[in-house]
């Protein structure tokens, strides 16, 4: 007799479906929290200090991470890992500088432009990290691709020009935090493949942290720390600094967990949505002007973006799983009613 107490092969049982639903939603919502937060931590709550800022979330991360490593098998995967001198010179410390920069400059944008539009060329990222990805040998440039990269470079290009409160130094500052993002993910690519070996993300955090404090707690030294008052905080904003850094690292944690339970599309695809409902809090929180151009060129990039996550025949599988789950719905109302009518 088959035994029934494992699920069918290939179908997840209701209680992973829950817990995968609510996995995704924990992310989409830490993220655009910590966003936000950050926003106005910077730009509104007087802790205009976004090299301190990154340093207590790293500092925090770094702390949560080895309570971790010493009480769960969350990042046994570290075991795995060859940590010694090398090691750590030629891969730890090269993405931890990159990871630093990208964290960086992606707080101090918020000093320059509102939130909505920073997401519109945040949608520029995949486009970097493919160019970064042909000028490293790691990927191959095909007319196709090029094509791709037009579309959403001419959508961005088109936010930008409908901006309302445009600023060349913000513009700046997000471009090259996402130069720096895009060289991190490569750096993983190439550093941790050519050795044979993987890195889950709360291990990479374990490693990473504590290296990127330190980086930014010296910068902070040089530039922030001498300005520092505590006269200039507001009391909501101690609250908000207290409760980001949990969010934040709840951030990293849902993305692992996401990463091991969904497939790179539902991850691509919730990005997208994510980003939206960002953008649209952004407007209601702050009443950001969008211009009409700014949507228009926000939408081409955003197609663009799709296009590039799913390739053509996996939209013309999903169009057409969609029209057959809309044609079965209607064919059931259509008996439902006929025995209603009975």
């Amino acid at each position: 007799m088959a035994q029934c107490s494992a699920p069918e092969a290939g179908i997840s049982p209701p209680s992973s479906s829950i817990q995968t639903g609510l996995y995704m939603v924990a992310w989409i919502v830490s993220s655009n929290f910590t966003i936000l937060v950050n926003k106005w931590l910077i730009d509104e709550a007087g802790f205009g200090y976004p090299i301190l800022l990154t340093c207590w979330h790293l500092v925090f991360a770094s702390i949560v991470t080895q309570v971790l490593a010493h009480t769960t098998t969350l990042l046994h995967r570290r075991h795995q890992l060859p940590i010694d001198r090398q090691f750590y010179l030629r891969t730890v410390l090269p993405i931890g500088l990159v990871s630093s920069g990208s964290l960086v400059c992606t707080n101090f944008v918020y000093f320059y432009l509102s939130v909505a539009f920073l997401q519109m060329v945040k949608a520029s990222t995949p486009v970097v990290v493919l160019i970064v990805s042909w000028l490293w040998g790691v990927a191959n440039p095909s007319l196709g691709g090029i094509g791709n990269i037009l579309v959403i470079v001419a959508g961005v290009t088109m936010a930008s020009f409908g901006e309302v409160h445009f600023s060349w130094i913000g513009l700046a500052f997000q471009l090259t935090g996402i130069v720096f993002e895009a060289v991190r993910v490569v750096l993983i690519q190439v550093l941790l493949s050519s050795a044979g070996m993987s890195m889950d993300p709360l291990v990479g955090l374990y490693y990473y942290a504590p290296l990127c404090a330190g980086i930014n707690f010296v910068a902070a030294c040089a530039i922030e720390i001498p300005h520092f008052t505590l006269e200039s905080m507001t009391q909501s904003a101690w609250i908000m600094l207290l409760i980001s850094a949990p969010v934040a690292f709840l951030l990293n944690l849902t993305s692992m967990i996401l990463i091991g339970r969904t497939s790179a599309v539902v991850m691509s695809l919730s990005a997208i949505f994510k980003n939206i409902i960002l953008v649209v809090c952004s407007v209601i929180i702050w009443q950001t002007a969008i211009s009409t151009m700014q949507m228009v060129g926000y939408g081409i990039s955003l197609m663009g973006l799709v296009y590039y996550s799913f390739g053509y025949e996996k939209l013309v599988e999903a169009l057409y799983l969609g029209v057959a789950w809309v044609t079965s719905l209607f064919s059931s109302k259509k008996g439902l009613y006929r025995r209603l009518d009975v």
